[in-house]
């Protein structure tokens, strides 16, 4: 387990930051900018918890945890340590499935929001799919990345949709994005 005995090291003050194998890369750093999306995945993920019932909060619950092993997978770029596994990934899979089961089908694209929790789990979803994208840049950047961490990302931008309609007393009182409803 880490432990944190102080929180400032000044090693960062000149603008690098250190990976999980010591060696030092720039704070704007490609793989830093990934790490930091995550982050901001997880702590939107903690307001959005706020406003869940239990199932769905112990889904996020466990998903916050797994963003950590993600963090971790990408902080030790050779492979060494915590690693995202394809388990992990069918998981989400699963937890998609078995609550879009309960849901109204989609008649039109939805508007974020509807209830305060639904627009909280869109706003993670949004952030989620950012991650996504630079994590895309990555994966081009450094073919021999977990595939596994991109894989996790984009099932769980699906599980925030599914979580949002699923928020919005299963899709009864979602926001229909109505084409061209303002045009004079």
């Amino acid at each position: 387990m880490v432990q944190l005995t102080r929180i400032y090291t000044k090693s960062g003050d000149k603008g690098k930051t250190s990976l999980g194998t010591g060696k030092r890369v720039a704070k704007h750093d490609l793989r830093i900018d990934v790490i930091g999306a995550v982050d901001e995945v997880n702590a939107s993920l903690g307001i959005a918890i706020l406003d869940l019932d239990q199932d769905l909060k112990k889904i996020l619950t466990r998903v916050q945890n797994d963003l950590f092993d993600l963090g971790a997978d990408l902080c030790m770029p050779e492979g060494d340590g915590l690693r995202i596994i394809e388990s992990q990934v069918t998981w989400l899979e699963n937890e998609i499935d078995r609550l879009n089961e309960a849901l109204l089908p989609l008649t039109s694209f939805i508007l974020p929001g509807g209830s305060r929790a639904s627009a909280y789990l869109h706003l993670a979803r949004t952030i989620t799919r950012r991650a996504e994208r630079l994590c895309s840049k990555l994966l081009e950047k450094e073919p021999s990345l977990n595939i596994f961490i991109f894989q996790y990302l984009n099932r769980l931008s699906d599980l925030l949709f599914v979580m949002g309609r699923y928020g919005n007393n299963h899709g009864k009182d979602d926001v229909l994005w109505i084409p061209g409803a303002h045009r004079s």
